[in-house]
């Protein structure tokens, strides 16, 4: 990877925890129920969706962690090491709970992309516009 690339990535990153840290300041000034890192998604997608920010101007950005996805999954599995007892006690529940969730995200992401794909090959609209 080129020392431009590189550069290019952290400013990228950097847009990223920005916007993240003004969903988190934007829970906490209004008293928000509702967590700031979901809320920093939400100004993220309505940005994209506005075109304010383009796609080009985060993609590297996102590329990259999204390649590293399962580095950021460390820190959880340790923390459940230190939760052992309440596994112990609700361990069938929490798994019944993931898997129950797993499935039904699975479904719906499944649902849409056939949706999307359909209207792709009948043409009855462009799939990067409809929303």
């Amino acid at each position: 990877m080129s020392f431009l690339r590189i550069i290019k990535i952290i400013f990228q990153i950097a847009g990223l925890i920005a916007i993240n840290k003004f969903g988190f300041f934007i829970v906490e000034y209004l008293g928000l129920p509702v967590p700031g890192n979901v809320v920093g998604l939400l100004i993220l997608f309505l940005l994209l969706w506005t075109k304010v920010i383009k796609l080009e101007w985060i993609e590297d950005a996102s590329d990259f962690l999204v390649k590293h996805l399962s580095f950021f999954f460390v820190s959880i599995s340790v923390g459940l090491m230190t939760i052992g007892s309440l596994l112990a006690k609700n361990g069938i529940q929490l798994a019944a709970i993931l898997i129950i969730s797993a499935v039904i995200g699975m479904a719906i992401s499944g649902f849409a992309a056939q949706g999307l794909a359909k209207r792709k090959e009948t043409g009855a609209g462009n799939a990067y516009n409809d929303f």
